[in-house]
């Protein structure tokens, strides 16, 4: 559904309006197009305090794309190195670092900040790094024109493994990612051939890909090279064949639900899966003391328990790949909660402590990464429902000041489902346009 308050603040009289009334004024988000396909400028490449990554870091930005530079005019990226920030005096670095820089960043610019893990056996390092957080979260919310902060912490000897994660957060395809915190583990990046398509000769299963988010899912795991599979209820399946269609994909309609669907999905790859998107879902709300036992358990089971049992059968099975990625989708209303949706908000929270326990075993036992996307107010047809005030209420109400399209979800998972992100496991990362709601 058009958004008719970001078109009327992109006119000259919209603008004074909502300059005058002290309203939002959402800058329009570039995303990755074949015209736009990288910001419009270069990246200035700061230190604060005596990195001992410099050169390393250097190299990986320059491989990434955009001119890497000391300075700029109007820079449309800035990549603070604060790894070597161990003290609460060492914090005041990070400020003359980006303090003279900040008002010149482009609008729609980015700003990354790394740092590292805080220490467990330092609490002055475990503070000046903590810190960086509560930072680059004020920064994300303060800086306005449609630009974003994010904070990388980088395991020792990483910074190769961080290449993948500076590529996706210095271009377009992060437009709708801000204030997160990314950890990036020592595990090597496997090789890209062709960044154009990077996921070529993989093979992708998409729950829930009929339509809306799950549809642009495939789409875009289709664009960057890999054979989609995409899945659905059967009782979807005219839409799920017209996307397929649409993307030269494979259809399964399948209820994700069923006792045997880890085996009928086996079926359908014999040669396994590298990428495993746990996309479908659906919603029951209604208040606690009024919702049935039945709506509960069917949020239940198809958000939260399907995925468990799906997930350790085609593990069990050896159906994901070594090498593979398992996506799952959480929300932000498993972070912050919702009125009336203590079901899915359960279902979406159970998503995250997935997650973060089966990430480190998945790796060691499987070679295999699982992270999550949590979306915020994206734009589909089941928030075009929702009543107007609150439908607006949910795009304002975060630092981008405007909803998130399902290409932000998908650009988001197709940047996990990478080769060379590898070093990115048991992450959840908010596509919520650093949302007001919630840590």
């Amino acid at each position: 559904m058009a958004d008719r308050y970001l078109h009327l603040t992109g006119t000259a009289p919209g603008r004074f309006l909502t300059r005058k009334l002290g309203l939002p004024q959402p800058e329009r988000l570039r995303r990755w197009t074949l015209e736009t396909p990288s910001l419009p400028g270069p990246v200035v490449h700061l230190t604060a305090g005596d990195s001992a990554v410099t050169d390393e870091l250097g190299a990986v930005l320059a491989a990434c794309g955009p001119e890497v530079v000391a300075r700029a005019d109007r820079p449309a990226g800035i990549v603070l190195d604060a790894t070597a920030v161990d003290t609460a005096a060492g914090l005041g670095a990070v400020h003359a670092a980006l303090h003279p820089v900040v008002r010149s960043l482009a609008p729609g610019g980015r700003i990354v900040v790394l740092g590292v893990r805080p220490s467990p056996d330092d609490h002055h390092q475990a503070a000046a790094q903590q810190a960086l957080e509560g930072f680059v979260r004020s920064l994300g919310k303060e800086i306005g024109k449609g630009a974003t902060v994010q904070l990388v912490r980088i395991a020792p000897g990483a910074v190769a493994g961080a290449a993948s994660t500076l590529r996706f957060l210095l271009s377009p395809r992060s437009a709708y990612i801000s204030g997160q915190v990314i950890e990036v583990t020592d595990a090597a990046p496997d090789p890209v051939a062709d960044w154009a398509a990077p996921l070529t000769g993989r093979t992708a299963l998409v729950t829930g890909a009929a339509r809306g988010i799950g549809a642009s899912v495939a789409s875009v795991l289709a664009r960057d090279g890999a054979h989609v599979i995409c899945l659905d209820v059967p009782q979807a399946q005219e839409d799920l064949v017209r996307t397929a269609d649409r993307l030269g994909a494979s259809a399964l309609p399948l209820d994700i639900t069923a006792d045997d669907a880890a085996e009928r999905i086996a079926a359908a790859v014999p040669d396994g899966l590298d990428i495993l998107v746990h996309n479908a879902g659906i919603t029951r709300d209604r208040r606690l003391a009024n919702m049935p036992a039945d709506r509960w358990a069917s949020v239940i089971d198809v958000n939260l328990d399907s995925v468990l049992r799906t997930t350790d059968a085609l593990l069990k099975a050896g159906t994901v790949n070594r090498g593979g990625r398992i996506v799952a989708t959480a929300s932000i209303a498993g972070i912050a909660g919702n009125n009336g949706q203590t079901n899915y908000a359960a279902s979406k929270a159970g998503i995250i402590g997935l997650v973060r326990s089966l990430a480190p075993r998945a790796a060691a036992d499987h070679g295999v990464t699982v992270n999550a996307v949590a979306p915020g107010f994206i734009e589909t047809k089941m928030t075009a429902a929702v009543p107007l005030l609150i439908r607006e209420a949910g795009r304002r109400m975060n630092s981008l000041a405007q909803g998130g399209l399902p290409v932000d979800v998908a650009e988001t998972t197709a940047w996990f489902a990478q080769p060379a992100s590898s070093a990115v496991n048991g992450q959840v990362v908010r596509v919520c346009g650093q949302s007001l709601l919630g840590a």
